[in-house]
């Protein structure tokens, strides 16, 4: 049985880069994360749900990963997963665009819940490039020492693992994946969902049926999308 504590890192994760827990730059988020808490800042989301999509998506079961930026930083909303609001949080607009990508590339309709957990626990690793966030302040965590986190997690997909599909929308998930090997991985580019890009090349751009064929290519399940 698993020893694994609600809101650790999984341990499989932790074998990969646990390391970097050990480093300044982690010592001074950690600092800085108390300080904003006991300054009585919320900041999203809570604890235990930090490190969600490491949690739902240990890293020999990757198979797709969707960078995003930021968590949402309205009450309820973020829950640790790229793109995901809980069940009953109303879909916020990149969100929205995403499932109508979905249903014109599949042809499958998708609900009114917003909760991807389903897509995490099938290897979809939602990764944010920045963990937490303070209440309706977007951005207000970056450059403070997740990003290297979260880029050593992608080093380590991208070095030890093999035939996976990297989805990077927008530019600063291009930027951040701009390392990634394309000849042992899949990466598919384009720009970012939300209402102000979607036009220019998101809607139409058949990325989840081009992720599926690709699963499908290397002899594994494709991933259901239906939420």
């Amino acid at each position: 049985m698993n020893q694994h504590k609600e809101g650790e890192l999984h341990p499989s994760w932790q074998a990969v880069i646990g390391a970097e827990f050990d480093k300044p730059y982690m010592q001074e988020l950690k600092a800085f994360l108390k300080q904003e808490k006991s300054a009585g800042k919320p900041v999203y989301p809570p604890g235990p749900l930090i490190f969600n999509a490491f949690n739902h998506t240990p890293f020999d079961q990757v198979r797709v990963v969707i960078i995003g930026q930021d968590p949402y930083h309205g009450p309820g909303q973020a829950m640790g997963l790229s793109f995901s609001v809980p069940q009953g949080v109303r879909l916020p607009p990149s969100l929205q665009n995403i499932y109508k990508e979905i249903q014109s590339d599949l042809g499958i309709s998708m609900s009114g819940t917003g909760d991807l957990t389903p897509w995490a626990d099938q290897g979809v690793l939602l990764l944010n490039a920045t963990l937490t966030v303070e209440e309706s302040r977007a951005g207000s965590h970056q450059n403070r020492g997740w990003e290297q986190f979260t880029d050593a997690a992608i080093a380590a997909l991208n070095e030890q693992r093999s035939g996976l599909v990297f989805v990077l929308w927008g530019s600063y998930a291009q930027k951040k994946g701009a390392a990634i090997d394309s000849r042992r991985h899949l990466v598919l580019r384009s720009v970012h969902p939300s209402p102000l890009s979607a036009h220019r090349g998101f809607f139409g751009n058949r990325q989840f049926s081009t992720i599926n064929q690709y699963l499908q290519q290397q002899g594994q399940a494709p991933v259901n999308w239906q939420l």
